[in-house]
């Protein structure tokens, strides 16, 4: 459905307060890339919210179009008195291109929040990205916090386009005349969503709009389970000499995964999460009284859990 101008503005400013709360004197930073979804999030903003909004364009260095680009936000914010940054990254590439951007664009973009003195950040986040985000995770066999897919609130990332479609943007990018640019990136084959959107053009029955609206359902599903599982632990995880125990272990198998996982944490916030398949390993081997090492820890089952450090290996 192709919405109009002030009905999209409407809708932007009932999701996002619905987000955020009050929006009174609310300063929001705008991530804008120059592609049209986050030019018509930057548009609809300035009609939402008008004085209340900046932008900020990271500009990676990837192409060699990137910072024309980058001009081209910022010629368009300054004749509409919004004001706009670049931000370049200072860490070299390394790894995966996707994974390396990512990480600088956020990391930019946060201290750029802090130094402003801005309250939320905005993405172009929208519903086919949200289908796009679910399928891939649920080809990697995610559960219920991997499938509530991209969350609309993360800290102080908002995200208030996830109910409106990526042709719906383009529609409002186009009515009104916006400038935007297409980053050949979206199309590579060579990405992993790249393909999956290629593939997704062909199927008209699956709708976005509604895996948007199961992804939050699994959001909130999520936001319970860890309320009571923080519950679970102040009575149940103690900590001890050398680790930990966990003295209630009957309860369903989900809880026992967060559990463990809450241990783990506790034990070693700067390690990263052991994989799926190593947190079911354990947690079988324990229900059956055994014991399993996961990373440098030790699991011990039986009526009581307990978690301590594994034993140094021999050379």
């Amino acid at each position: 459905m192709q919405l109009t101008i002030d009905t999209a503005a409407a809708h932007l400013r009932a999701a996002t307060l619905a987000l955020v709360g009050e929006g009174q004197g609310v300063r929001f930073g705008i991530a804008v890339s120059g592609g049209p979804d986050s030019m018509a999030l930057l548009h609809l903003v300035a009609l939402a919210f008008p004085g209340q909004a900046e932008a900020i364009t990271v500009d990676h260095g990837l192409r060699l179009a990137s910072a024309d680009e980058a001009a081209m936000v910022a010629r368009w914010c300054d004749a509409h008195a919004i004001p706009h940054a670049t931000r370049h990254p200072e860490t070299p590439l390394t790894g995966n291109v996707q994974d390396w951007a990512r990480t600088q664009r956020y990391a930019l973009i946060e201290q750029w929040r802090t130094t402003r003195g801005i309250d939320w950040i905005m993405t172009a986040h929208h519903a086919d990205d949200q289908l796009e985000t679910l399928l891939m995770r649920l080809n990697r066999g995610a559960g219920v916090a991997g499938l509530a897919g991209v969350r609309a609130r993360t800290g102080h990332i908002i995200r208030p386009l996830l109910g409106f479609r990526k042709a719906q943007l383009l529609a409002i990018a186009q009515a009104e005349a916006l400038p935007y640019v297409d980053d050949p990136s979206n199309a590579d084959p060579r990405f992993d969503r790249a393909a999956l959107r290629t593939a997704l053009s062909e199927v008209d029955w699956l709708n976005p709009l509604a895996a948007s609206r199961s992804a939050a359902a699994l959001a909130e599903a999520d936001a319970a389970l860890e309320w009571s599982v923080a519950d679970l632990a102040a009575h149940h995880v103690t900590r001890t000499e050398d680790g930990y125990t966990l003295t209630r272990t009957d309860v369903p198998r989900e809880y026992l995964r967060r559990l463990l996982l809450h241990m783990l944490t506790q034990a070693d916030s700067a390690a990263p999460p052991p994989r799926g398949d190593t947190i079911d390993r354990a947690i079988a081997l324990a229900m059956a009284g055994r014991q399993s090492s996961i990373g440098a820890w030790l699991l011990r089952g039986g009526p009581v859990w307990t978690l301590r450090p594994a034993p140094a290996r021999r050379a």
